[in-house]
């Protein structure tokens, strides 16, 4: 019969010992525990989406403007494994980017559309991932490219590619350009459900945003 090895922790272990201040008993921090507690990406950030073409990426934008640049949780290249992270995009590298100061002088200006990394799944696929916001790159995540794995570990929110800074004068259309939670979770489902639509003779019996997932 095997005996498991003895816990190197166990002498750390919370043990509630009965305390009494004031003549009433101190109930134990445990019972304060919340297995649904919200995350640090629900109590900080609100989740935006952007598309590029049928691929999503996720941009959580918090309260002070900067926006965290990631993939969604739909993206393709979850499922197909992740091989590489490459922020040297061919022209440029945006790694060397190097910011100063608390007006982060020096950031490159990234368009919405601009490649901000090339990352490749396991199974030979590149995908050009987009900034998602017009703003300042104000960091990169370089962790990604020594272990591209930790974006299918980490908890959202935590395997950003890059931070972004907008101006205050552009959070505004910024926001309007992307789509919330709920819209993306629409959209979602519309592209499924049209997947197991059968087209018919007649296109027009469909609604407009569903003939074009049928017509792609």
């Amino acid at each position: 019969m095997s005996v498991l090895p003895e816990d190197p922790l166990e002498a750390f272990y919370f043990e509630h010992e009965e305390q009494e201040i004031c003549g009433k008993l101190v109930t134990p921090i445990t019972d304060g525990f919340q297995e649904d507690y919200p995350t640090v990406v629900d109590r900080f950030f609100t989740r935006y989406y952007y598309f590029k073409g049928d691929v999503p990426y996720q941009v959580l934008y918090h309260s002070n403007r900067i926006c965290l640049i990631c993939l969604a949780p739909d993206h393709p290249a979850l499922s197909q494994g992740i091989s590489s992270v490459n922020f040297d995009i061919g022209n440029v590298d945006r790694s060397q980017n190097v910011v100063k100061g608390k007006g982060k002088k020096g950031g490159m200006i990234l368009q919405a559309e601009s490649t901000l990394v090339l990352i490749t799944t396991e199974s030979g696929e590149t995908y050009k991932v987009p900034s998602c916001i017009r703003g300042k790159l104000v960091e990169v995540n370089t962790a990604l490219v020594e272990e591209p794995k930790l974006l299918e570990q980490l908890p959202e929110g935590a395997g950003y590619f890059a931070i972004l800074l907008p101006k205050i004068e552009n959070c505004d259309a910024i926001k309007a350009s992307l789509l919330t939670q709920e819209q993306y979770e629409e959209r979602l489902k519309i592209k499924k459900e049209g997947a197991v639509i059968v087209k018919t003779e007649n296109s027009n019996d469909f609604p407009e945003i569903l003939k074009k997932e049928l017509d792609t």
